[in-house]
């Protein structure tokens, strides 16, 4: 069993900050853990835009707070995002993801990160393959 705690990852190599500091990701289960998924809670800071493409991984992503807003580039439709809103990007989707305000997301991705990933020029993740 994995138990873990927001106030124990803080500040651990498990706290990852955008390189553009537009977020904070703060990562629970990663893929040493072998769940086979990575679990996480991102804050993004209000008044941020951030374009993103995950080519090597599926996310979902499920707003527990804040306001904000996803524009999938792909078709140029626009959702709002609010507590209680979940998208999940099961195409690839490049997307922006725009804050109104602080909003706070819990995501999962598949494959599993092994947590020292960090966004590329394309907006995506590497696929890291070993540990």
């Amino acid at each position: 069993m994995i138990v873990r705690r927001l106030k124990d990852i803080i500040g651990t190599e498990r706290d990852i900050k955008a390189k553009n500091g537009n977020w904070v990701s703060r990562r629970f289960v990663l893929r040493n853990d072998g769940m086979g998924f990575s679990f996480h809670e991102t804050m993004v800071f209000a008044e941020t835009e951030t374009y993103l493409y995950y080519k090597h991984h599926l996310e979902a992503v499920y707003c527990v707070g804040g306001e904000g807003e996803i524009e999938d580039l792909e078709t140029g439709k626009t959702h709002a995002i609010s507590d209680g809103t979940l998208y999940a990007l099961n195409r690839h989707e490049r997307h922006l993801l725009k804050a109104k305000t602080d909003m706070r997301l819990i995501c999962a991705f598949t494959p599993a990160l092994t947590g020292r990933e960090n966004h590329d020029d394309e907006g995506a993740y590497p696929l890291i393959v070993e540990g």
